[in-house]
């Protein structure tokens, strides 16, 4: 294994720091790195050396494998977290499609979204459910988790500057958002009658147990499975495709397909799958 300096840095940095991250994220999280990746390794971690003093990403790992306590802050940096309300607005429009053939039959709505990241995608659900339902919205569940505790910490409380919320529609920035005043100035919170219908969780899509009740009408699973190889996408997509309704709804992002996995789904409009007859509850 190459030994080798990856460029001048102010920590030491091997090549070979780079496939031992690399291992451990893997292992850790499911999530794969390309070789074209040292250098956002580099500037991610630098940061978590820097706060805990250490000279090189040698000492790092040493650390990690001393300090179990570590492994979540080495998660949170490298995970990625790129979301916006309402991206790819074409599934909001089949999710609400969905709710109001479920409603109909008068039960629970259920939905997960699986990697909410700051809290855009599961909000977005909600808002789009609600105007749909109206007072229906009642029956609304939406479980959104991340591996990321820190994005989940925003996520929880709902707050964001208001140019994350500027490309919205006026009347749903003014119906499901609060301004801030004051200190709060420059911010908006998502409403609280939004905000109780979504329930974050920390989980890592790797755990045995994700301690999630099957009978789900929707999964919302978008520009996750990119970064992991083709035999993990294969075993999450089971997992998660169990836990769905026979006629639910897994959704992707735009870079994803399932061609490898046609036993599990169906592809039933863009990006946006089925299960197959007998695989899910």
């Amino acid at each position: 294994m190459n030994a080798q300096a990856l460029g001048v840095h102010e920590f030491g940095y091997s090549e070979r720091d780079f496939e031992q991250v690399c291992d451990q994220l893997y292992r850790r999280a499911g999530i794969s790195l390309a070789a074209s990746k040292q250098q956002m390794v580099y500037s991610r971690l630098a940061r978590r050396l820097r706060h805990l003093a250490l000279p090189s990403f040698a000492s790092y790992l040493a650390y990690l494998d001393q300090h179990p306590e570590e492994w979540q802050p080495f998660i949170n940096a490298l995970t990625t977290n790129l979301t916006a309300f309402f991206r790819e607005k074409h599934h909001f429009d089949q999710l609400v499609a969905l709710a109001g053939e479920a409603q109909r039959r008068g039960r629970t709505l259920r939905f997960w979204s699986a990697a909410a990241s700051t809290g855009e995608e599961p909000y977005s659900m909600a808002i789009a459910l609600h105007q749909a339902l109206g007072e229906r919205f009642g029956q609304v569940q939406i479980i959104a988790s991340d591996i990321d505790t820190g994005v989940l910490e925003t996520a929880r409380n709902g707050v964001y500057p208001l140019e994350r919320i500027d490309q919205l529609d006026p009347a749903i920035r003014k119906r499901y958002f609060l301004r801030g005043t004051g200190s709060n100035a420059g911010f908006a919170r998502v409403i609280p009658e939004l905000r109780q219908h979504v329930e974050f969780r920390r989980i890592n899509l790797l755990d045995a147990d994700w301690h999630m009740a099957g009978g789900l009408d929707a999964i919302f699973c978008r520009n996750v499975m990119i970064y992991f190889d083709k035999p993990t996408q294969v075993r999450l997509l089971e997992r998660q495709v169990r836990l769905l309704r026979p006629d639910g709804l897994f959704f992707a992002g735009h870079s994803e397909s399932f061609v490898q996995a046609n036993h599990l789904v169906k592809l039933v409009s863009r990006t946006v799958y089925r299960p197959v007859a007998g695989v899910a509850v």
